[in-house]
């Protein structure tokens, strides 16, 4: 059955607070939360908590359980295999505006969290430069992508222990004898919800990309113009995905990591059967590319 989790936010700790913050406000283009240095981008109380600190990079993950009969399935499916879960006091759920919470360290080294009940935000969600509004109505905020040694652990952990089934793989070659694989996994019908890319040794930061979905592919044109104008790092320009069919771009965020701007993906159904190998990323465009001039940056 699709739909048992749904990504409901992501932590990350970054040196520069308020550039983060006002790169997601005035390039990605979500809106404040409930509490300061928190963001999203729909009726739900937070997506994004940032934290300041040296890293630079994912802090923790939250997956958002449709009910509480998924909420228990998926806490005990991950104790059933061997994983040791935390379960939150209520204080500590509370921290988090969810009803029940309870986390596990992955083998790529940032907890994972299993919560049931996002609170909804007080306020309606409207952007005033996502005039669209974003895609997040029963697939969850977006997807993030992981690199990570611990890739078979990593694969074992999300389909055997968090129930996400593998929806398709990419394996390239990249430069002369560099190859790439990233596995690509869904809990709902949004094609990947989750992806992990082998690494072939420790990198610095974890967190490669988040993505979030428009729901107007002009809104994609207008952020990469934000993207542009403010002198950000266009890391790769527009483009096309062959597997999740995404017309999208990635800028790089004041903390390093990527953010990807998307449109348009296709979606899982009910007795998935293409869980294939593709052999390029693109099917046309994502070159790098830098602004022709230097601009302010976003703060």
């Amino acid at each position: 059955m699709l739909g048992d989790l749904e990504l409901g936010y992501l932590g990350v700790e970054v040196p520069d607070v308020a550039a983060f913050g006002g790169f997601l406000a005035d390039v990605v283009g979500l809106v404040p939360g409930d509490d300061p240095a928190t963001w999203r981008n729909d009726s739900k109380t937070r997506r994004i908590v940032v934290t300041k600190g040296p890293r630079a990079d994912a802090s923790f993950l939250g997956f958002e359980a449709a009910g509480p009969d998924e909420w228990a399935a998926t806490v005990a499916r991950l104790e059933h295999v061997g994983y040791r879960v935390v379960h939150a006091t209520t204080e500590e759920a509370d921290l988090r505006r969810v009803d029940r919470l309870a986390s596990v360290e992955s083998p790529w080294g940032v907890p994972v969290e299993v919560a049931l009940g996002l609170a909804e935000a007080e306020q309606p969600f409207a952007s005033p430069l996502v005039a669209g509004g974003f895609v997040t109505e029963g697939e969850g905020f977006g997807h993030v992508v992981f690199a990570t040694t611990e890739f078979e652990a990593s694969h074992r952990f999300v389909t055997e222990g968090l129930g996400l089934r593998q929806t398709d793989w990419v394996e390239t070659e990249i430069a002369a004898g560099i190859e790439l694989e990233i596995r690509f996994y869904h809990c709902n019908p949004r094609h990947h919800s989750l992806g992990l890319a082998r690494a072939p040794f420790d990198l610095p930061q974890r967190l490669h990309h988040l993505m979030v979905e428009v729901a107007d592919r002009n809104d994609v044109g207008y952020a990469f113009d934000r993207a542009w104008n403010a002198g950000c790092v266009v890391a790769s320009g527009l483009g096309h995905h062959p597997n999740d069919e995404m017309f999208s771009f990635y800028v790089a965020s004041p903390a390093g990591f990527q953010v990807e701007v998307g449109h348009g993906a296709r979606l899982v159904t009910e007795g998935w059967n293409q869980n294939r190998r593709y052999d390029r990323i693109s099917t046309w465009g994502h070159q790098p590319i830098q602004p022709p001039h230097e601009a302010p940056k976003v703060s």
